[in-house]
């Protein structure tokens, strides 16, 4: 197998010639590596020796050492760079006007997961801004989409529930790479940005991770696998309910549960549905942190049998209105706040609208075809918009 040479790789070895001088700030984290895990900080410095001045780090940090929602990251130093590492996500998720000083480019390399509510692209998306603000150009180095460019599932976000977790109209799983989201948003943003994208060599839109010889670096806490990946685009739907996604054990995002459901009974609810690419196995949990700390919960664990064909958000749904008609007294949709927005509802700006939570508050099964109208997206619509972003 030929692996995909990464954007990283191609900067490394030849940097665009206007920017051979150029004072560089980067955005990354622990995930920014080559193919032989050197960290694109180290790296960026051996080959353009006092050129960079500046590290930014996402959520979660630079070493992705904090959990999620509003838990923040310090300001820090790197000790053996001897620079400023600015958190953006801390008391603000924009690059401020003295973090830019002295920084003629700043370039952008962070594995996204492919799904709208992963917050690295509304990272970028301000870093963007500010740039466009300081007529500062940004390079990203591109990074494959670790589900592919083919599929795209869910709701479009409405206009109405914008928030960090997605601030513009584009689907819950969105088939596209980072450097192709950029490319998305300052065209639909209409961005006076100087905007380079370094693409990948040797990808393609219907390669999933495994298929591109790279090995998976966690790129947050709770995304240790690339099974992890297939599976998030639904599941974390969950984190806008009381239900556990699997936080706090060696599973996040591949389990769900709760104290008060009956495993055996979910999973003969859930044998109802079409499930393709997955078999359910019911199981009981308990989580070290998170949802259900300390408590034996019942649900149900998700296991691949071939991802391509997974449609996680639809079966998530049917999981979620499983668990409300078989629990109606104890399921609950969870109050803001959730990343940073403070009166919309968390399941709202995760689906991207209100319908389910709306059409949930009936308790009354929901046949598998109107969930699939719930999640029901215009593919021809979303794929034509970003056509011309395909290289």
């Amino acid at each position: 197998m030929t692996k995909v040479l990464l954007g990283l790789e191609s900067f490394l070895e030849s940097v665009p010639d206007r920017l051979k001088k150029a004072k560089l700030g980067l955005v990354m984290n622990q995930a920014s590596v080559t193919s032989q895990f050197r960290y694109a900080s180290m790296e960026i410095a051996r080959t353009r020796p006092g050129m960079l001045r500046a590290l930014f780090s996402p959520q979660h940090g630079i070493f992705g050492e904090q959990q999620a929602n509003m838990i923040e990251s310090d300001h820090g130093f790197d000790p053996i760079l001897e620079l400023p590492v600015y958190s953006l996500y801390s008391e603000t998720r924009q690059p401020k006007d003295s973090m830019l000083e002295g920084i003629d480019c700043l370039v952008i390399d962070l594995q996204d997961v492919g799904t709208r509510v992963y917050t690295f692209a509304w990272t970028m998306l301000e870093c963007m801004r500010a740039c466009e603000a300081h007529h500062i150009p940004v390079v990203v180095l591109d990074r494959p989409n670790p589900i592919g460019g083919l599929i795209a599932e869910g709701p479009m976000l409405g206009p109405a529930f914008t928030s960090f977790v997605g601030e513009l109209e584009i689907p819950l799983r969105h088939g596209l790479t980072m450097a192709e989201l950029a490319l998305y948003f300052k065209k639909v943003l209409s961005l006076d940005l100087d905007l380079i994208t370094i693409p990948l060599q040797g990808w393609n839109r219907s390669m999933y991770y495994p298929e591109t010889g790279l090995s998976w670096v966690a790129p947050s806490p709770n995304m240790p696998r690339f099974e992890t990946t297939v599976l998030y685009p639904g599941m974390v739907l969950l984190e806008g309910t009381n239900l556990s996604e699997g936080r706090g054990t060696t599973l996040p995002f591949e389990m769900c549960g709760a104290p008060f459901l009956d495993p055996f009974a979910l999973h003969r609810h859930m044998e109802t549905y079409p499930q393709p690419g997955l078999l359910l196995r019911p199981v009981r949990f308990c989580p070290t942190f998170d949802k259900g700390k300390g408590q034996s919960c019942g649900g149900i664990a998700f296991h691949l049998t071939d991802p391509k064909e997974v449609r996680s958000i639809e079966s998530t749904v049917a999981m979620i209105a499983a668990c409300n008609q078989l629990a109606p007294d104890h399921f609950e949709w969870l109050p803001p706040p959730y990343e940073y927005e403070y009166q919309k509802m968390p399941i709202d700006i995760l689906f991207g609208n209100e319908r389910l939570r709306t059409r949930l508050k009936s308790k009354t099964p929901v046949p598998a075809e109107e969930i699939r109208d719930l999640v029901a997206l215009d593919l021809d619509d979303w794929f034509g918009r970003v056509e011309l972003l395909y290289r």
